[in-house]
């Protein structure tokens, strides 16, 4: 797929290690090189500003989107080349997902699972067909890959639900799928 959009959902935190940071400097810097517009919660702090730092740094499109209760607490970063602000977190989520061609969870907290498990909801009812990307950097996204196994052999989803979820283990083969 030739991704024009890329929603990244990431931590507002950088993480215990370094390696997470290293992956969003990288792959805001992929982004701007391929000329796909990163998508993603507008916030300045811990991955998220990384990546946008990073997007920005190499000449690339950013598109942020936050909730005005968030603004101080991510620290909204206003040098965007869009920047919207949200009444509500519903209302960011939808603004995010509905300005993006492909999703790629970098490592976060209980933000981005929760962005993560209602994108892979509704791909699961059909409602879309995006794509979505766990970046499993240094095994982070392990516990949640054998979570949704777990799902699946105790008989509340059927094994197709791993079809909605691309595992990449780095930037460069997230890069890969997503031109491809």
């Amino acid at each position: 797929m030739a991704a024009k959009s890329v929603c990244v959902y990431c931590g507002s935190r950088s993480g215990a290690m370094p390696a997470y940071s290293a992956a969003a400097t990288a792959f805001g810097t992929a982004l701007a090189r391929e000329g796909w517009r990163l998508v993603y919660g507008a916030g300045d702090v811990g991955l998220m500003g990384e990546v946008a730092r990073a997007a920005q740094a190499a000449g690339g499109d950013t598109f942020g989107v936050i909730p005005k209760h968030l603004v101080d607490w991510e620290v909204g970063k206003t040098d965007l080349t869009r920047y919207v602000v949200t009444e509500t977190m519903h209302e960011r989520k939808k603004v995010m997902f509905m300005n993006a061609d492909a999703i790629v969870v970098l490592p976060g907290g209980a933000g981005s699972l929760d962005e993560f498990f209602e994108v892979l909801t509704w791909a699961q009812l059909s409602l879309h067909g995006k794509p979505i990307v766990l970046m499993n950097i240094e095994g982070y996204w392990d516990p949640l890959i054998g979570l949704i196994d777990h799902v699946i052999d105790q008989g509340f989803a059927d094994p197709s639900l791993k079809d909605f979820v691309t595992v990449c283990a780095d930037v460069a083969d997230t890069t890969a799928f997503l031109r491809d």
